[in-house]
Parts: C-alpha cells; sequence; structure tokens
C-alpha cells in the first residue's frame, strides 16, 4: 500500500487486475460504529475539494482541505513524489486545470465589490498560475494596463504550436471593452488577441487559440447573433430574437472547423423530447455555415471534449439512478465500457484524463460519502486515490431510494428518500422535506451531505424534483412557470402525503428544510401550505418575490433586463413590480404562521440579499410570531466556509430537534 503523507489526507492505493473481468476496491477500514459520526463531518470540507490529472497522466494535482485552509498539493503518480505542496489560505478555490505538464491553472472567488468602476457587490474570480519548475504562483492579468485582475467568464487552456497558452477575457477600465487576452505565463500579463464588448456574449476558440465563432446579445433589442468569419472579419451568421432563453455555444464540434450550438431550429429538426428546453444540439461548420443536429440518443445535460484536441468526444445524462455517459468517440467508448462493466453499480462520474486517455480520474458515490479512483490501462489497475469524507464510513450512509409519486393533479413527480443508516423497512419514521434550489435544478442519486446529516439524526429525508425542476424534459420543467408557491409547493406536500400513505413516514413529525429556491419553499410551507409541516427551516430564502426582483433590476442596471425577465417569467409576474406577487411573498403572509420558524442567511449573499431574511423576521415579529434569525458572517449564497456551514447545520439539526424529535 502507497501512502501519500499530505497533512489531513490519506492516498492509499489499492491495485487490482483487470484479468478477472472485474475491478473491485478495498473498503475503508473503519470499525463499525453504534453512534453517528458528529454532525461536523458532514458539513466539513471534503478533504479534496478538486483533482485533475496532468496531460501524460504521471502527475495528479488536487485541493486539499484541512478544517478552513487550503493547499494546492501536485503529486507524482508512480512514485508518491511531492513536487509541490503549499497553502493558499482560506480562500475559496472554483476551479483547477493543468496548462502543460508544467504550470497549473487555479481559479479563486472573493465576494467584493469595485466601487470606482461601478461593480457591486458580488462573487468575482481570479486566476492564479503555479509554475513547478520555477515554484511561483503568477496572478492572471497582473500589471496588464487598464485591465482589472479579474476574470470575465471561464478561462481557455490550449496547446498551440508556440506551447501551451492561457486565454481569458478582462475588462479594460479605460476603454470599456472586454477583450480575449493570451496571458504571459511567466508573468501573469495580458496581450490582447481579439476586441470584444460587453454585448459579446461567448465564443470558441481552435485548437491554436483562435477565435473561430462567437455571439453577441443586446439585452435591449432582445437579439442573439452567431457571428462566423467572413475573410478578414466575422459577419453575422444566423440570429434570433431571444428575450429569455438565449442560443448557446458548447465548444468545438467533432472537427477542428465546427461548433457546437444549443438553439430552437424547428426548421431543422424537431425539438429533443427529453430536452428541458426548446433547444437541440447543433454542429455548424465556421466555414460553410451548415448546421447537422448531432446524433446522441437522448438529450445530452453536458458535453465531454478530449482533454488535448479538445473536440466533442461524448456526452454525460443525469438519470434516476445517476451519471450515464454517450460517447461517439470509439476510443473514449471503448475505455468507458470497462469502467462500467467494473464500477456500473456506482454510476463513476468521469472526473480527469490523460491526453491519451490511458488513465481516467473517476468518481463514486451511490451507496459511499465519495471516493476517487485512478483507472491505469497501461497496468491494467484501478487505485483507490482518496475519500471525500473519510469520517462518514460506507455503513454510516443511508439508503437513498428512487421514488415516484402523483401530485394532485396527477403530473408524475420523482425525487428520493434517503432512509436513516441501517433501516430497511421504514414505517411511521419522522420526515424532513428537503426542498432543492433553483429552482431549474434537481436532486441526484448520489451521497447529498445534508440530507445524509439529517437522515444520520433518525429522519427520513424527501428530496423531490417537483415540476419546474431540470432532467424531465421541456413540459416538467414549464409546468413549474408561475407555480411559486402553487403547484410547486403542493408538489412537495403531495409527497409527504403519499409517503404517509404508504406508513413510511407518520404525518404529524414533519418539517420543511431548504436553501435559496428551496427557502422560498419552506417559508411557503407555513404561510401558503398550512398544515403540512410543524416547524421551517429557510436558508438564504426568498420572502418578498416584488422586492427580489427590483433588485435583480437594480443589480442590472435595468428594469427590462433578460435576468427580470427570466425572474417574471418563473414567478408569474405580468410586469416589472407586478404586486400580485405579494399574495405569493412569505414576508406579506406572516400573520398566517402557526409553526416555529428559523432563518439562516450568509451575509456575503450576492444571489438572495440577507434583507430577504431580515424581512421575513421583521414580519414575524411584528406579527408576535416566533422566528429566529442567524445570520453567518463572511458566508456567500453557497456555503462555500465550512466553519459557517457547520454552524447552519448545527443550529438547523438544534432546531428540529426541539420542535420535531426523531424519538
Amino acid at each position: 500500500m502507497l501512502k501519500f503523507g499530505l497533512p489531513g489526507l490519506l492516498l492509499a492505493v489499492v491495485c487490482v487486475a483487470l484479468s478477472t473481468g472485474a475491478w473491485s476496491s478495498a473498503a475503508s477500514a473503519h470499525a463499525a460504529q453504534q453512534e453517528p459520526p458528529p454532525i461536523e463531518a458532514y458539513a466539513a470540507s471534503p478533504t479534496v475539494e478538486l483533482m485533475e490529472l496532468s496531460p501524460s497522466g504521471d502527475l495528479i494535482a488536487r485541493i486539499v482541505v484541512t478544517q478552513e485552509a487550503r493547499a494546492i498539493a501536485v503529486t507524482r503518480m508512480d512514485t508518491g513524489e511531492h513536487l509541490f505542496l503549499s497553502t493558499l489560505g482560506e480562500t475559496k478555490v472554483r476551479d483547477l486545470r493543468w496548462i502543460g505538464e508544467g504550470r497549473v491553472l487555479i481559479v479563486t472567488s472573493q465576494t467584493r465589490a469595485i466601487p470606482f468602476v461601478g461593480v457591486p457587490r458580488s462573487e468575482l474570480y481570479f486566476g492564479m498560475v503555479l509554475d513547478l519548475a520555477s515554484r511561483k504562483l503568477v496572478q492572471v492579468l497582473d500589471r496588464t494596463e487598464g485591465v482589472l485582475s479579474v476574470l470575465y467568464g471561464p478561462a481557455s487552456v490550449r496547446n498551440t504550436a508556440h506551447g501551451e497558452a492561457l486565454f481569458v477575457r478582462g475588462v479594460n477600465v479605460d476603454s470599456g471593452l472586454v477583450d480575449l487576452y493570451r496571458i504571459d505565463l511567466n508573468s501573469g500579463r495580458g496581450r490582447s488577441v481579439k476586441s470584444m464588448t460587453l454585448e459579446t456574449d461567448d465564443y470558441v476558440l481552435d485548437g491554436e487559440g483562435a477565435v473561430i465563432a462567437y455571439s453577441r446579445y443586446v439585452d435591449f433589442t432582445r437579439r442573439w447573433s452567431m457571428m462566423l468569419p467572413g475573410g478578414r472579419v466575422f459577419r453575422e451568421s444566423w440570429s434570433v430574437e431571444a428575450p429569455i432563453d438565449t442560443p448557446r455555444f458548447h465548444g468545438l464540434g467533432r472537427s477542428p472547423r465546427t461548433v457546437v450550438i444549443g438553439a430552437d431550429r424547428p426548421d431543422l429538426a424537431a425539438q429533443d423530447t427529453d430536452a428541458d428546453t426548446a433547444t437541440n444540439l447543433f454542429e455548424v461548420n465556421v466555414d460553410t455555415g451548415e448546421w447537422t443536429k448531432l446524433p446522441f440518443e437522448h438529450h445530452p445535460h453536458a458535453l465531454l471534449h478530449h482533454p488535448e484536441t479538445h473536440l466533442l468526444v461524448g456526452a454525460s445524462r443525469m438519470e434516476e439512478d445517476g451519471m450515464r455517459y454517450e460517447f461517439i468517440d470509439p476510443v473514449s467508448a471503448s475505455r468507458w465500457r470497462s469502467i462500467t462493466r467494473a464500477l456500473g453499480d456506482k454510476a463513476p462520474q468521469l472526473m480527469s484524463w490523460s491526453a491519451d486517455q490511458s488513465r481516467v480520474l473517476v468518481f463514486t458515490d451511490i451507496g459511499e460519502s465519495g471516493l476517487y479512483q485512478l483507472v491505469d490501462f497501461d497496468r491494467r489497475t484501478a487505485d483507490i486515490l482518496a475519500e471525500a469524507y473519510p469520517a462518514i464510513p460506507s455503513e454510516q450512509v443511508g439508503a437513498v431510494r428512487p421514488i415516484r409519486y402523483a401530485a394532485a393533479d396527477g403530473l408524475e413527480i420523482a425525487g428520493y428518500l434517503t432512509l436513516p443508516p441501517g433501516v430497511e423497512t421504514p414505517e411511521r419514521l419522522p420526515l424532513i422535506v428537503l426542498a432543492h434550489g433553483g429552482p431549474a435544478a434537481r436532486d441526484v442519486a448520489g451521497f447529498d451531505w445534508w440530507a445524509q446529516a439529517l437522515a444520520s439524526r433518525g429522519y427520513a429525508v424527501l428530496q423531490a424534483n417537483f415540476r419546474g425542476s431540470t432532467g424531465y424534459g421541456r413540459a416538467f420543467l414549464e409546468a413549474g412557470y408561475g407555480e411559486w408557491g402553487r403547484k410547486m409547493q403542493t408538489d412537495l406536500s403531495d409527497g409527504v402525503r403519499w409517503l404517509a400513505d404508504q406508513h413510511i413516514v407518520d404525518p404529524s413529525r414533519v418539517c420543511i428544510v431548504g436553501a435559496s429556491y428551496g427557502g422560498y419553499a419552506a417559508l411557503a410551507g407555513l404561510t401558503l401550505d398550512k398544515g403540512a409541516y410543524r416547524c421551517g427551516v429557510a436558508i438564504a430564502g426568498v420572502s418578498d418575490l416584488r422586492r427580489m426582483v427590483n433588485w435583480e433590476g437594480r443589480q442590472e442596471g435595468r428594469r427590462d433586463s433578460q435576468t427580470v425577465r427570466y425572474w417574471n417569467r418563473f414567478m408569474g409576474a405580468a410586469r416589472m413590480n407586478d404586486r400580485t406577487l405579494d399574495a405569493r411573498s412569505p414576508a406579506y403572509l406572516a400573520e398566517a404562521v402557526d409553526s416555529p420558524l428559523l432563518l439562516i442567511h450568509g451575509r456575503d449573499d450576492t444571489v438572495v440579499p440577507v434583507e430577504q431574511s431580515r424581512l421575513m423576521a421583521e414580519a414575524m415579529r411584528r406579527a408576535g410570531k416566533p422566528a429566529e434569525l442567524i445570520e453567518l458572517q463572511g458566508e456567500d449564497h453557497w456555503m462555500s466556509r465550512a466553519d459557517t456551514r457547520q454552524q447552519m447545520l448545527r443550529e438547523t439539526v438544534r432546531f428540529l430537534e426541539t420542535h420535531n424529535p426523531p424519538r
């Protein structure tokens, strides 16, 4: 057994021959526990947040976590030699990517404003390049004249004829342009390679880093245009009016001069019935302008590109039992078939692979708390590299059962029921309804630290993918439009009634918990769906819909922005400042609350401002109703900090055990 001795992280490598026809892995050596792990174990950051193979597959870079501190570690796989290990402090790391074999890109974020250029308080992204040879970190766009060292959109890495290259967009405060810059990997300075404006919506780079397509979106006219090369300039190849849902690029296609675009083209192809929107995926030849529908059996949720050529090789789709992949590249398809034959019941997720695809990093979290494994096709081995939550052994992971039930109007709702560890035949259990955010999002089958934490305390946990959730087709998503506080809400309590009819839960011992939109659902559960829940916990929830949309308009600088139009459609508002939203705003309905309420909100939240929870707390105070408000210092919308996430979970469990005891 080979051990990489990093503080707080054990990388155990177990080699298993492929000749047996199946791969197996050694379970973590945890003694059987009578008591569940401490609640802090669930809310802690995973020991490994990001992990990425180098192009050769010989090196691995990862972000390791000890308490709240993060570090970047680079190790040689075959020998275990540490090439680099350095702390990054308590920063929030969002991305990790190799730039060739000798450099690593680290993307972090901070919640801050830039008043002198009119940037409101928001989540800003920054890049650093680690040079393994010099052992130095340089900041991306550092000392680039007139340009903020803030990343405007994602970064792109290419292996060009002139060496490895990094491309990012940056804001020039002097010209107002948001050009594409090629970064000097030694100094971090940027050189403009393509002039762009704020109306430049997206772009695609070829293998050499040249822009071969870009799009423009003019919010005022609501028009989206695809720009393709036409001689020395780019010309509009196709455009469409798109008030809310714009077409979107998805990188290169199957050949170097094609790009993938998601667009609504009924003149070219009928809508995919399993797509969440009207868009189909097309491959567009940038030289001829020819459109071809991509040949995937099911509409993908994400596309996969070759790690070296960046050409399209496959796609992934989240299904009821986990992630599923479909490859159009024969080599990739063959590799993945071998992996799924061995780990298919675990629904492995592709995390990273070497340029020749001989080494593949996968992640599994079905029936376990998260495991990284390295598949080496040359050595014919599968190696366990790291556990995401080593303090939570598999025997303490509650069973997650897919369920389906009919809503009151007959619409089928899918979701998941997490049971307390060790419970095989549930009967009249106390229940927590855990509503997901979005609302255009979904819950999945894998390890959910929040659901598992509640299950470990003796609760069954219902995670329903109510109407308006993604992953179930366009009609299901659109069924949620205008249903905030209406059918989206009763879809949840319909699930409670179904579980009660099955004698799985006790309908008198049910509470509702959620964050973001789920926080709104928790508030609406106590105000608009009275009698269903004996308590509620709302984290970063929206309490005043009209005020929320108005705030979005101020953030965008336009009352009729695409963002405002999006929320009005989902909330069911006819116009900006539509007062009909007040009837579904919990802050206006505090008098109706007859159950205990806990409000939790991060003070650095730039998605749903903390004002929303303060408004609800004040409304409850005026109505003479009991409510607690806990504000998390330095926390954003995503609960990115382990210490405040642990505080949130401790307070949530305390509140639930007080008002809905599990035993």
